[in-house]
């Protein structure tokens, strides 16, 4: 992860993190929804900012959330 995205990383792991706690899900549940290439440790670097992750990813997780994918980048101010 690129040191100057890192901002940008922890917004949407935040994001991340509201949208699964909204719906009462753990880390293990929605790394399961997502399918095969997630697993709930990675999920948990990608909410902590520990990790980046690709746009197909993102794309796993939203809808495994049933949210628009653009909800990942609408940052509170």
């Amino acid at each position: 992860m690129d040191i100057r995205h890192y901002d940008t990383w922890v917004k949407i792991g935040l994001n991340i993190l509201y949208y699964r706690k909204e719906q009462k899900l753990t880390q293990a549940q929605l790394a399961e929804m997502t399918g095969d290439g997630i697993s709930m440790q990675f999920l948990q670097r990608i909410e902590t900012a520990a990790a980046s992750c690709s746009v197909d990813t993102l794309i796993d997780i939203a809808k495994a959330l049933d949210i628009p994918l653009y909800k990942l980048f609408e940052f509170k101010k």
